[in-house]
Order: C-alpha cells, then sequence, then structure tokens
C-alpha cells in the first residue's frame, strides 16, 4: 500500500487554491518534507508548468518514491533525500540556471526543533532563485499567542514527545525569512486553524 495521510488529502484543494497564483510564473518547486508525496502529485495535475520535486529525511523517501511511481509524472522527478540539519544540499544554488524558484513546506516546522527551523531558512538563503517565493503551511502562533484552544492543546502534545517541538511564533519566522532576503507576500487563513504564509526573494 502506498502511504497516505488523511490530513494531506483535506488540505490539498485548499493549499492549491492558495499557492497557484503565487506559483503562477515559476518553474521548479523544492518541496521539504513531502511525507507521501499527495500533494507533488495533485499540484503538479493541476499546475501543468510546474516541476516539483519532493524531498524528505531518507526513512520516508522509498514510500514517496513508490506514490511517485504509481501516480506521478515526468514533472515529478525521484525524491532527494535532505536533512534540514545536514549542509551543504547537494542542489543548484540561487544563481543557477536551474535554480528553484519555489520552495515548499507543510505541516514540517513544528516538528522540527528550532533551531533546525533557522537551518531550513539559511538553506533557503542558498538555493532560492531571485523572484522565488518560499511557502510555509502549518498553525501559527502571533505575538505568542495561540489563534485556537485546540492549537494549544496540540502544541502541549507535541512537546510532551519532544519538548524542542512546538507551534512556532509567526514574527520568528518572519525574523529568519527577512535574514534571508525573503520579504512578506501573503498570510492566508487555511482551514483547520492553519496559515499559509508566502515570503518572496527580490528579483535582483
Amino acid at each position: 500500500m502506498l502511504p497516505f495521510a488523511p490530513s494531506a488529502e483535506r488540505n490539498k484543494d485548499p493549499i492549491l487554491a492558495g499557492l497557484a497564483p503565487h506559483l503562477a510564473g515559476c518553474r521548479r518547486v523544492l518541496e521539504i518534507g513531502s511525507g507521501t508525496g499527495q500533494h507533488a502529485v495533485h499540484m503538479t495535475q493541476a499546475l501543468p508548468h510546474l516541476v516539483w520535486q519532493c524531498s524528505d529525511l531518507p526513512d520516508a523517501v522509498a514510500g514517496i518514491a513508490a506514490r511517485l511511481e504509481s501516480e506521478g509524472n515526468e514533472r515529478t522527478p525521484p525524491p532527494l533525500a535532505l536533512d534540514v540539519a545536514a549542509p551543504p544540499w547537494p542542489l543548484p544554488a540561487a544563481g543557477a540556471d536551474d535554480a528553484f524558484d519555489a520552495v515548499y513546506t507543510a505541516n514540517t516546522l513544528h516538528i522540527m526543533s528550532f533551531a533546525r527551523v533557522g537551518q531550513f531558512f539559511a538553506r533557503i538563503g542558498e538555493l532560492l532563485a531571485p523572484g522565488g517565493v518560499c511557502c510555509v503551511y502549518g498553525p501559527m502562533k502571533y505575538a505568542g499567542a495561540f489563534t485556537t484552544d485546540s492549537n494549544a492543546a496540540f502544541d502541549a502534545q507535541l512537546r510532551a514527545g519532544n519538548p524542542e517541538s512546538g507551534i512556532r511564533d509567526f514574527e520568528a519566522l518572519d525574523a529568519l525569512a527577512k535574514d534571508q532576503g525573503l520579504a512578506l507576500v501573503e498570510d492566508m487563513a487555511m482551514p483547520a486553524n492553519n496559515r499559509l504564509i508566502v515570503w518572496r526573494r527580490a528579483a535582483g
């Protein structure tokens, strides 16, 4: 059986609607933490101008590869094993002709430690092409406050399993993005108390 995440199935259409305007001028997307590969299949079916490069920690790569082999297309190349804490990534640099002009991640930043969140943005700074976008989906806090009681309970559950995980403050993420030359473009509400946040790198 292929790996399957019910949440990815539920959120794929709202995320597509939010991403589509920001990816209209892009060619190559790098997804960090692709999980099951469901989003890669859905997005490339709906947005035929995109090449969608999946990646995840080594243990997840085989499952993603199986899904892409079964349901993918010529614009979903084999997934890469990447760890934000193990630089440098073997990927084109920001100024290369084949650089990625979009990075996308869903439901990852509250799983990894905040130190690794910083490394995530550092890696983006190394590889995102001028004018490219960084898109992050997941729950957020604002000014240190949870947006809902359910998110507060989810944060407590995360920290009980790993004290270094937890829902991140938007302001902290925005500061990390700014350090890498990324400017906030949009912060939109998503179902189930999530957000889709888009930053863009200056064109030159």
